[in-house]
């Protein structure tokens, strides 16, 4: 039986950007010939979440959302619009970050869909912010004498959100691999804005729990940090704030690795996915010297309700 593997994102009208990482992703798995098709749907572009599952033929279908974590979208958008009508949140059995996979028969395409948590809860999601920090140092041993920061939105929205957020930092902090780890947020103590006050060690790497680039990772965090006045007209990375040097990583979905995740939740759904993992985390290794430096302007586009990149933290 063929099998599809289809990425859900949020999307944007506005903001361009703010699919490119899902394109990427999905591109990257395609290469491994893992699935017979690889799709990408979305909530403000196209293919829309409605029409998604008939782009592709296959019967069995995996369904992976590029979203951080449970709730509103994850919950309630998704199977809506994919037609999965006996979809109850209850079959996930889970705690807020436990989301695994549920199984259902798409009603208007009769396709045996499993539908999976976020890629934003599932374990793999910690080794993409260690190669985050990796990636932005340019070092891929880079650990004693470092903090990372984990950001989140904080719980104004979704408490789910938090939660992810904590899970990451207490495993990264559990790899014993950085001298300090916290979980920071931009609506919530702690506040991401005195990410200094946080740290004894000078060099920190602070990296958003956020699919894509948007509103919120490139211009609020930046500025709110102190890294710029105005993100317009960009920052270095490291950028020197209150005797720290902040290596500020951008959005934790860009970051190539992603893609494992996603291969990961499938996989743990049942899908035949043969050596893929191993063969894209040996494709997203980090070269030294392909990241810092300038950060250029970030781009002015934004989300349709003015946070580009919602899909961050659903």
């Amino acid at each position: 039986m063929s099998q599809a593997l289809v990425l859900v994102a949020h999307g944007s009208h506005l903001n361009p950007d703010s699919s490119t990482p899902t394109y990427e992703h999905a591109d990257t798995i395609r290469d491994t010939g893992a699935f017979d098709e690889v799709a990408t749907g979305f909530w403000k572009e196209e293919p829309s979440l409605r029409e998604v599952l008939r782009t592709v033929e296959s019967d069995e279908v995996y369904v992976v959302p590029l979203f951080i974590s449970e709730g509103y979208f994850t919950e309630q958008v998704i199977p809506r619009e994919l037609r999965l009508d006996e979809w109850d949140v209850a079959d996930w059995d889970s705690d807020g970050i436990s989301a695994d996979v549920a199984t259902y028969t798409a009603e208007d395409t009769g396709q045996t869909v499993h539908y999976c948590g976020p890629v934003g809860t599932h374990r793999t999601m910690t080794d993409v912010i260690v190669r985050r920090a990796e990636t932005v140092t340019d070092d891929p041993a880079v650990g004693e004498g470092f903090g990372v920061a984990v950001v989140g939105h904080g719980t104004e929205r979704n408490e789910n959100s938090a939660k992810a957020i904590q899970y990451h930092a207490d495993r990264v902090r559990d790899t014993g691999r950085f001298s300090e780890v916290r979980d920071l947020y931009m609506d919530e103590d702690p506040e991401v804005d005195d990410v200094t006050d946080f740290f004894e060690v000078t060099d920190v790497v602070v990296v958003p729990l956020f699919v894509a680039d948007g509103y919120h990772t490139k211009e609020d965090i930046p500025e709110d940090m102190g890294l710029t006045d105005d993100y317009r007209t960009g920052y270095d990375v490291p950028e020197t704030v209150d005797g720290h040097q902040i290596w500020y990583a951008g959005a934790v979905g860009t970051e190539p690795l992603l893609a494992d995740v996603a291969l990961e939740r499938a996989a743990d759904a049942g899908a035949d996915v043969g050596s893929a993992v191993a063969d894209v985390r040996e494709a997203t290794q980090v070269a030294a010297g392909d990241a810092g430096g300038d950060h250029a302007p970030a781009s002015e586009g934004r989300a349709d309700d003015g946070r580009a990149g919602t899909e961050a933290d659903d």
